[in-house]
């Protein structure tokens, strides 16, 4: 099971954007690195602040907020 208390949502830091507690670092920017083909282990290497768990936490969250997305087709 992923902890998600790893993600914290504050207006003080970026905005309200959700990050990994402790850092800067938003779930968007750890997806986007994901998205743009960088391995977890990349991730680490290159953000040393950051554990596995973190990484599995923000795809959890980014996976948790789309199965709350309704999604309406159009006739068109």
């Amino acid at each position: 099971m992923t902890d998600l208390s790893r993600i914290v949502l504050d207006a003080q830091v970026l905005a309200g954007k959700p990050v990994v507690r402790g850092t800067r670092l938003s779930v968007e920017f750890v997806l986007g690195l994901l998205a743009e083909g960088w391995s977890e282990a990349d991730i680490l290497d290159n953000y040393p602040n950051l554990g596995g768990d973190d990484v599995r936490a923000c795809l959890a969250y980014a996976r948790d907020a789309l199965a709350s997305e309704k999604v309406y087709p159009s006739a068109a």
